[in-house]
């Protein structure tokens, strides 16, 4: 089997979405720390991590969007994990918007649908926040949902048009009960089908988003 890892990597400072802060990283019991609790030679590290939900690759769920939709301690692992994939290829598309038209072909019932804009390319860098970045529009949210998709995923900086103050994409999936997952990379290593798809983030109950090591397996 080959794996091939969608996830980036969280790490101290990093910023992924404008006006959100950055996690801070650091030993909260370093090894030197650590050193006296032990017998001589014996060290370990405990780590400690603050930050805002919506950082590196991470996963909507429900509650995130709706007040009493399923949070993430309520999240079924076959809504995550194991999941027959398919890869919408929309990357140097003329049109920033994805429409139904756009998908309208695959086989996407029970399935997580991944879509490659390429974007992710700017990752750390001030162009993955300028300018229009690709997006999901209305019409294709409701598609998707219609045709029973398990699970979306981009590699965009946002599913939804972030002009739009409704975010309609958000409202439409989470309001299906379909998981998002934003900020993807290496979706130009998979193939169109013949995949399966884990994001399985933290199981927290109180909270609609977290992390998630994103990753699909060959077939």
């Amino acid at each position: 089997m080959r794996f091939i890892d969608l996830s980036h990597t969280i790490e101290d400072g990093l910023i992924t979405y404008k006006g959100l802060p950055a996690p801070i990283i650091c030993d909260f019991l370093s090894r030197k720390q650590s050193a006296q609790h032990y017998a001589p030679g014996t060290q370990f590290q405990i780590g400690k991590i603050e930050m805002v939900a919506n950082t590196g690759t991470y996963l909507d769920s429900p509650f995130h969007r709706f007040e009493d939709g399923k949070d993430l301690s309520s999240l079924e692992l076959r809504s995550l994990a194991n999941l027959d994939g398919i890869l919408l290829r929309a990357k140097g598309k003329a049109q920033s918007a994805i429409d139904a038209k756009a998908l309208e072909g695959l086989d996407i019932i029970g399935k997580a649908v991944l879509i490659e804009t390429g974007w992710s390319q700017h990752w750390r860098t001030e162009k993955y926040f300028e300018g229009t970045h690709p997006f999901l529009t209305k019409e294709g949210a409701q598609f998707l949902a219609d045709e029973g998709a398990a699970l979306v995923g981009i590699d965009s900086y946002n599913i939804d048009d972030i002009a739009d103050g409704t975010r309609p994409v958000h409202t439409i999936l989470l309001g299906a009960g379909i998981p998002i997952v934003e900020h993807m990379c290496n979706l130009d290593q998979l193939p169109q089908d013949n995949f399966r798809f884990f994001a399985v983030p933290v199981k927290v109950k109180g909270m609609g988003t977290f992390p998630v090591r994103a990753f699909a397996i060959l077939d």
